[in-house]
């Protein structure tokens, strides 16, 4: 198992060696001149000399993406001249010197994910750090929500096989697959937070914080968490009852559930301690996919809730062309996506003794 995950490590490292390598082509070759979006319209060229020498823009292609590279790896190397892109500034790193190479510095650091450009300097990570919780919170709640009662329904489509609950479960689930996200989001914020906002209470807008009214600090406001996750949640939900359903369906029809059922057990019984463990797989399958797209695909949703996620943080950098932020948050949920497939690779293993040997 040890080589297993190994070998899953090693294959991670070279799918996010190949995602760093596309992001800095794409938004480092095809923009234009970064430089000018930073400064906008009002340029002059001493400006722009100046911000093309701090961030390494005067350099060529090549180089301008080993300067990328050393960024954002632990292990990295620095110049100990004042002046050059590779040069220790306090506050830039924070980094612990290992050894030096003539005039060569090799430290110890945490990835560096660059400044934004229209946030007055501000670091990436930083952002980052204040958005991504939010977001995660989001798909989290999102998830749950499509986990439990993506299963009940299943298991109640089984118990009603082929009858009219077992029917409408499945209608219902095949529109919740088919409709955007986007789409439901816009009705769902309609119908509940403006027709609705009298019985409903809840609002049309709003993020997981908000600003008391007298200036004494932020607090938590539940209700806001509700519409955005249930409306993240519909087409996960509909793909797990539908999973859940053919996949319970699959199991039940198996030898050993035939031994329990002549053993005299309770078909709820059959269902919870044979049954359903073995008919989770292609729902763990569905769910890692669709926990790891949420962190992607909450960025309509958060855009029009109002949801200050790192979707939201994404539409805004892609408005006014803040491409660290955008580098930066796409790098993030390619590197959440890799970890969530070996979480997901190594739980195989518990759930199906077959796939360990």
């Amino acid at each position: 198992m040890a080589g297993y995950i190994l070998q899953k490590l090693g294959y991670a490292l070279l799918t996010l060696f190949g995602v760093v390598t596309v992001i800095f082509l794409l938004f480092t070759i095809l923009p234009g001149d970064p430089a000018r979006m930073m400064l906008g319209q009002n340029e002059s060229e001493e400006q722009l000399a100046i911000v093309k020498k701090k961030y390494g823009f005067d350099k060529p292609v090549y180089q301008q993406y080993l300067y990328y590279l050393n960024d954002l790896s632990p292990l990295s190397f620095h110049s100990k001249t004042e002046g050059d892109y590779t040069f220790l500034l306090k506050g830039k790193y924070q980094a612990s010197s290992l050894f030096s190479i003539g005039n060569t510095q090799v430290v110890l650091k945490k990835p560096y994910l660059r400044e934004s450009f229209q946030k007055n300097g501000k670091k990436v990570s930083s952002v980052i750090r204040e958005t991504l919780p939010n977001t995660f919170i989001l798909a989290v709640s999102a998830i749950a929500i499509a986990i439990f009662l993506g299963i009940g329904l299943g298991i109640i489509s089984v118990l009603f096989k082929d009858r009219w609950v077992d029917k409408t479960i499945q209608l219902v689930s095949t529109l919740g697959m088919s409709v955007p996200s986007f789409f439901s989001a816009i009705v769902f914020a309609w119908l509940f937070g403006y027709v609705l906002h009298e019985y409903t209470n809840l609002n049309m807008t709003g993020s997981w914080y908000e600003v008391d009214d007298f200036g004494e600090g932020s607090y938590i406001q539940w209700k806001n968490l509700l519409l955005p996750a249930v409306v993240l949640g519909i087409r996960p939900l509909a793909v797990v009852s539908q999973l859940m359903r053919n996949s319970l369906i699959e199991v039940l029809a198996q030898d050993y559930i035939r031994t329990a059922k002549a053993k005299g057990l309770s078909f709820f019984t059959i269902i919870r301690k044979h049954a359903l463990k073995n008919a989770l797989n292609p729902v763990v399958t569905a769910v890692s996919g669709w926990f790891a797209s949420m962190l992607a695909g909450a960025v309509f949703v958060e855009y029009i809730f109002g949801w200050n996620g790192l979707g939201k943080e994404i539409v805004d950098a892609l408005n006014t062309l803040d491409l660290p932020i955008i580098m930066g948050a796409v790098l993030i949920i390619a590197i959440l996506f890799i970890v969530i497939n070996i979480v997901v690779d190594i739980l195989y293993g518990w759930l199906d003794p077959k796939v360990k040997a």
